[in-house]
């Protein structure tokens, strides 16, 4: 019985150290399981805290930031501040309102634009209506008035309607003015017309046929893009120096007109923006050409993606930057012999003569037209028959002195002025408009504000 007895101590002792065990076990795992549960109740809260410290700066900093970015892409968008505390989810949450709020501030940038560019389409093409009238009206105070003044009037007309034709142009419009297939060197006289400074600009014809000529749908754009071209050479070039414009001619790759000018030149952001401004991107926004706008390169690259030109701009030997634009093959035609090019067309320079054969003799220089205008400096148009082969330019008709003339005399020769000029301006645009009393060269227009530069 002893036995029995002692067994069973044991065994009651045994269960009671069991007992013991699982209390004591049953106490350490609640304890642990409430540390667990505080710890994650304090990595809850700082996690809320960091998504808290993120929403703010979405709200206060990234967003602004990539809306900024839009318009200037060297601003910098900031991350997530606190990337270890946010988990994926949310991190990705996070960037998809930056790109929502990215894609939905551009397409309302988009409407406004498409907007604006349908508010001024409009008023360009009742602008551009009401300056063809006054250009029409002008013409006829020329005939009819021997004033050099109306001649001033009608530049300042012509340069009003280059900007305005140009904006336009940006805007998605047609250009404005249909023409014939141009003689080349013709349609550089019309740009150069266009531009303020025009004197200052020098012309140089390379041509190996003279004759080379646009094709008639391509005639008025190329005169846009170049006169673009020249106004923003003049502008941003000293008043001193000239700017050069070479008319070259290529085997099969078609003509080049290379701009040179002697200006500011351009650093290397600017280069960058302006050679991407040249190629024609899909989309230029009204709102990222400057306040105020500078559009010069914008309706370049819009023309050359239109009409297939291509145009590239560097530095310049003369120190400030060279354009070359380019007219392809296809867009180029030959005239036929019995069409009478511009007398204010530059003669092809001439090829040196071979060694082995005697160069041609000169033929005697034309006689120097003789002043038409008392003091006006503005010689009479004469010659109507086709140009004969190169020759040596005629000296300058020397100034005229004051002498008194009949209201026929002035009728005949003011007549004879307004015949040679419709010539010009029924190919390639307008002649350059002479100067009025050897002083005053119109040089003094503002045309600053709208070339890109």
């Amino acid at each position: 019985m002893a036995w029995i007895v002692a067994v069973v101590a044991v065994i009651a002792a045994v269960a009671a150290t069991a007992r013991s065990y699982q209390a004591a076990r049953s106490e350490q795992l609640a304890v642990a399981h409430a540390e667990l549960a505080e710890r994650q109740a304090k990595a809850a809260e700082a996690r809320t805290a960091a998504l808290v410290d993120e929403i703010r700066q979405l709200a206060r900093k990234r967003i602004p930031a990539a809306a900024l970015a839009l318009s200037h892409p060297s601003a910098q968008v900031p991350g997530l501040r606190e990337a270890a505390e946010v988990d994926g989810g949310a991190a990705r949450l996070l960037t998809e309102a930056v790109q929502a709020a990215r894609t939905a501030v551009m397409e309302e940038r988009q409407r406004v634009d498409a907007a604006a560019r349908a508010a001024m389409r409009g008023t360009s093409a009742k602008i551009q209506s009401l300056l063809n009238q006054s250009q029409q009206l002008l013409h006829e105070l020329q005939h009819e008035y021997d004033d050099p003044r109306i001649l001033q009037l009608d530049f300042r007309n012509e340069l009003a309607l280059r900007r305005t034709q140009a904006t336009a142009v940006l805007c998605d419009a047609w250009p404005g003015l249909a023409r014939q297939s141009s003689p080349l060197v013709e349609i550089v006289l019309g740009a150069q017309s266009r531009v303020a400074g025009y004197e200052r600009i020098k012309v140089a014809n390379h041509l190996r046929d003279e004759r080379l000529a646009l094709a008639a749908r391509a005639a008025e754009p190329l005169a846009i893009a170049l006169a673009e071209l020249l106004a923003n050479a003049t502008a941003y070039s000293h008043p001193d120096t000239d700017v050069q414009v070479t008319v070259q001619q290529s085997g099969g790759r078609g003509a080049f007109l290379v701009v040179d000018d002697a200006g500011i030149g351009m650093d290397e952001d600017a280069l960058d923006r302006a050679r991407t401004l040249l190629a024609g991107p899909s989309e230029v926004l009204l709102t990222e050409l400057g306040d105020p706008p500078q559009t010069g390169f914008a309706v370049v690259g819009r023309l050359v993606v239109q009409y297939g030109f291509h145009c590239h701009i560097e530095a310049s030997p003369f120190g400030g930057m060279r354009t070359i634009l380019r007219v392809p093959a296809h867009l180029l035609t030959v005239l036929e012999d019995d069409h009478t090019l511009s007398v204010l067309a530059p003669v092809p320079v001439s090829a040196a003569p071979a060694p082995d054969r005697p160069a041609a003799p000169a033929e005697p220089a034309p006689e120097a037209p003789q002043p038409a205008a008392a003091g006006s400096g503005l010689p009479s148009r004469r010659r109507r028959a086709p140009r004969p082969a190169p020759a040596a330019k005629a000296p300058a008709a020397p100034p005229a002195e004051q002498v008194s003339r009949t209201p026929e005399q002035a009728e005949s020769s003011w007549a004879a002025l307004q015949q040679g000029t419709l010539i010009g301006r029924s190919v390639a645009g307008r002649a350059p408009a002479p100067d009025s009393d050897g002083h005053d060269h119109l040089g003094d227009q503002d045309e600053q504000g709208d070339d890109e530069k």
